[in-house]
């Protein structure tokens, strides 16, 4: 938290109930306001009273507080002494909308209740700061309902923070730890819940990411039709030969596809569809300027060990502004990810079923002991249907 950008007074029990319908609203901007933060925002009164709602439309429209004010001034609803609850700090920058911070205080609030800091180099405390001058009591939460506020943005959050995505590693697994029957079958080892279930995350996601292994053996489409949404992810292949046929489902419509190559020292100038981005200075408009017109990309990426590099692969998704990288890949791109400290959280569906022989999670070398293992911490569990959807992190 930044220096001045205090807790404030502590929460009431109508507080916390008032940001739990403010995180509901916020959840309603998933697959609507990427790259921009889900925000939601409720204005009413102590008494309970409840005056506006608003959340996060897509990116260059309102945000949460500026859809709250229009609805409060759709009812003819007076908000002077209001209090607004929202998720995340109100900005302070003029963007491509109007600083949120100033319309609430130009609106006559008399408090502003936070749930998250707002990390990004223009706000960063700086519209708490100004709703304090302008008079307006500011509350930040602390505890459940402040993380709850971080995970929802976890992404926007990374990114803004590390300048890469959050990275999500997708896999559907048997009992016993089996990604497909040892000939590659795979459909379906999980049911129709947990199905969709991983679409409804594909929406959160910027991006997806797989391998060409995976598009040779699954031609998967990697878009997201099981559950509603305005934005399709960005589909991402790593296709090292450029192998990926032209009729590969993963290049069709819906939305765009980033076909990405190793660039190696023998690499003639007039086969780089893109410069390296160690070689360029890349920006989102760059890579929009540089895509074609059927949707489809092409980059070159420095090669590591014959690949390209992930790790330059996750710089130039954040510089793309990708908050949340979702990947659904095989075993060889699964374990390189995970043996390069690239994974964030591990979204894992598990069947109810014994596979045997098998291919596995991903491919990882051998350990010298047990205390050599890679530690993780389940964060969350869930029954869909028959199977079982688990969450963890690294164990820091």
């Amino acid at each position: 938290m930044k220096p001045g950008a205090h807790p404030g007074a502590a929460l009431s029990a109508l507080d916390l109930a008032r940001l739990h319908e403010a995180l509901a609203l916020a959840e309603t901007a998933i697959g609507v306001s990427d790259p921009n933060p889900r925000v939601g925002c409720v204005i009413g009164h102590a008494d309970g009273r409840v005056l506006a709602r608003g959340a996060t439309q897509a990116a260059g429209q309102a945000h949460a507080e500026a859809m709250a004010l229009r609805d409060a001034v759709a009812q003819g609803q007076d908000l002077r002494g209001a209090t607004a609850w929202v998720t995340l700090e109100p900005c302070a920058h003029h963007g491509r909308t109007p600083p949120c911070c100033d319309a609430l205080v130009a609106a006559g609030l008399a408090r502003v209740v936070v749930a998250a800091v707002d990390p990004f180099a223009a706000v960063n405390g700086a519209g708490i700061e100004r709703l304090r001058a302008a008079g307006i009591q500011v509350d930040i939460a602390e505890g459940a309902v402040a993380e709850a506020a971080r995970d929802i943005n976890i992404g926007f959050l990374h990114r803004v923070q590390h300048g890469r995505p959050w990275v999500r590693l997708k896999v559907a697994v048997s009992l016993d730890g089996r990604t497909a029957l040892a000939d590659g079958r795979s459909q379906w080892i999980t049911g129709p819940e947990a199905r969709a279930d991983g679409h409804a995350w594909r929406r959160r996601a910027g991006a997806v990411l797989t391998g060409l292994g995976t598009v040779l053996a699954d031609d998967p489409r990697l878009d997201v039709r099981l559950v509603p949404t305005q934005l399709q992810p960005l589909r991402v292949v790593l296709d090292t030969q450029g192998r990926t046929p032209a009729t590969a489902r993963v290049l069709q419509p819906p939305g765009r596809v980033l076909v990405v190559g190793a660039q190696f020292a023998h690499t003639r100038p007039q086969d780089r569809l893109h410069e390296a981005p160690a070689a360029r200075a890349g920006t989102a408009a760059d890579a929009a300027a540089g895509a074609a017109a059927d949707g489809i990309e092409r980059l070159q990426l420095p090669a590591i060990d014959g690949q390209p590099s992930l790790p330059a692969l996750l710089d130039e998704l954040g510089r793309r502004q990708v908050n949340e990288l979702h990947v659904e890949a095989g075993a060889t791109l699964n374990g390189a990810l995970l043996r390069q400290g690239l994974v964030d959280e591990l979204l894992v569906y598990m069947a109810p079923v014994l596979l045997g022989e098998g291919r596995p999670l991903a491919r990882l070398p051998p350990l010298a002991g047990l205390p050599n293992a890679a530690r993780w911490r389940f964060t969350s569990t869930a029954m869909l249907g028959a199977d079982m959807r688990l969450l963890a992190r690294p164990l820091c």
